[in-house]
C-alpha cells in the first residue's frame, strides 16, 4: 500500500511538473477543456490544492525563527501518508539563498557546479558578498504574523488554461507565483492579472513591475554574476545564450534559489529521476515551503484526480 502512494505520488507529481514547465504560449488556437464531475480522457485543467504535511503543528526552522502554523479552513493528513510525507519534507532547510547559508555544502556545490559546467571557476563566497551588497540576501519568509492562512497559487503556462475562467480565484491568493515568460495580458480571465513572485533564469529573464518578486532560478556561478551585472553595470550579455545586460526589477525583492534547497528537492523528492528538478517542481516545492496552502492551477493530461486518490501527506481538492 504504502509502495503504491508513493508510485502515485511521484507519478503525479513529474506529470504536474511537467505540465507546468512547458514553454507554451497562449494562442487564438488553444481550447480549454473542463469536465465539471471530474476529469477523464485525454485532458483537461484542474486546480490541485496542496495542504503540506505540518498541517496543525508547529514547526522550528533552523534558525529557530519561523514558526509555521495552519490555520487555514481545511488541514487534513493521514497518519500513514503523513509519515512518509515527513520523512522526506525538511523545514530547516531554507529554499532562499542568503548570507547565513551562503556557505554550501560541499556535495551541493559539486552537484550544483556540474549543472552546467563552466571554463572559469568562480569562488562563490566572493560572488555572493559582492551580489548581496546589491539585493537584500535575507529570508523574507522567518518570520509573520500568526495564527494566518498563507494561501499560494502556483500557475503554469500552458495554453490550455485558455477559457479556463480561474483568474478572479488566482487574484485571490496572497502569494501568485508565475515562472519563466508566463504571458498574462489578454488573457486575465483565465490566468489572473496579479503575480507576487517570478521565477525565471537569465535566459528566461525580463522586466518586472515594481511589486513583484524576482526569484533568480541559477544554474551556474555566472547566473550570480549575470544578476549583479543586470542590476549595476550591465556588463554581462551573453551566458550560453544573449541575456538581458539589464533588468528593471526592484533590487529589495530580488531572491536566490538556494542550490541546497535545489538538490533536496533532487534528493528526497524526484529521487534523482533527471539531471535535476523541472522549473515547475521547484516552485512548488518552494512553495509548499513558505506556505500554508498551495493551488496548483496547472493542465493535466489523461490523469483523474479526486480528493480521495491523492491525500499523500498533502491533500488534494477541487474547491
Amino acid at each position: 500500500m504504502k509502495f503504491s502512494l508513493r508510485f502515485w505520488f511521484l507519478s503525479t507529481a513529474f506529470l504536474l511538473a511537467f505540465a507546468m514547465s512547458l514553454l507554451f504560449t497562449y494562442s487564438h488556437h488553444s481550447v480549454a477543456y473542463l469536465d465539471p464531475g471530474g476529469m477523464s480522457g485525454s485532458g483537461g485543467i484542474h486546480r490541485v490544492k496542496l495542504v503540506p504535511s505540518y498541517a496543525g503543528m508547529h514547526r522550528l526552522s533552523k534558525e529557530g525563527l519561523f514558526v509555521k502554523s495552519c490555520s487555514c479552513h481545511r488541514c487534513q493528513v493521514g497518519a500513514e501518508d503523513a509519515e512518509w510525507f515527513r520523512s522526506r519534507y525538511d523545514a530547516r532547510i531554507s529554499p532562499v539563498w542568503t548570507r547565513e547559508n551562503m556557505e554550501l555544502p560541499l556535495d551541493v556545490q559539486r552537484w550544483w557546479m556540474m549543472l552546467q559546467p563552466q571554463f572559469k571557476s568562480h569562488n562563490l563566497n566572493e560572488v555572493l558578498s559582492k551580489l548581496f551588497l546589491i539585493i537584500p540576501g535575507e529570508n523574507p519568509y522567518r518570520s509573520r504574523p500568526s495564527p494566518q492562512c498563507l494561501r499560494c497559487a502556483v500557475v503554469g503556462n500552458s495554453g490550455n488554461l485558455r477559457g479556463s475562467g480561474y483568474g478572479r480565484e488566482i487574484n485571490g491568493h496572497d502569494f501568485v507565483m508565475r515562472m519563466n515568460q508566463a504571458p498574462t495580458v489578454g488573457f486575465e480571465a483565465d490566468v489572473g492579472s496579479r503575480t507576487t513572485h517570478h521565477f525565471m533564469y537569465p535566459e528566461s529573464a525580463k522586466n518586472l513591475p515594481a511589486n513583484v518578486s524576482f526569484v533568480l532560478v541559477p544554474f551556474k556561478a555566472l547566473d550570480l554574476l549575470w544578476i549583479a551585472s543586470a542590476l549595476s553595470t550591465g556588463q554581462i550579455r551573453f551566458t550560453y545564450a544573449p541575456v538581458k545586460p539589464f533588468l528593471r526589477v526592484d533590487k529589495e525583492r530580488v531572491q536566490i534559489y538556494n542550490p541546497a534547497f535545489f538538490k533536496y528537492i533532487h534528493d528526497r523528492w524526484t529521487e534523482h529521476h533527471g539531471r535535476y528538478p523541472s522549473t515547475g517542481m521547484l516552485v512548488l516545492f518552494f512553495a509548499l515551503h513558505v506556505c500554508d496552502e498551495v493551488s496548483l492551477v496547472v493542465v493535466v493530461i489523461a490523469v483523474k484526480i479526486t480528493i480521495r486518490e491523492a491525500s499523500v501527506g498533502i491533500l488534494f481538492g477541487k474547491d
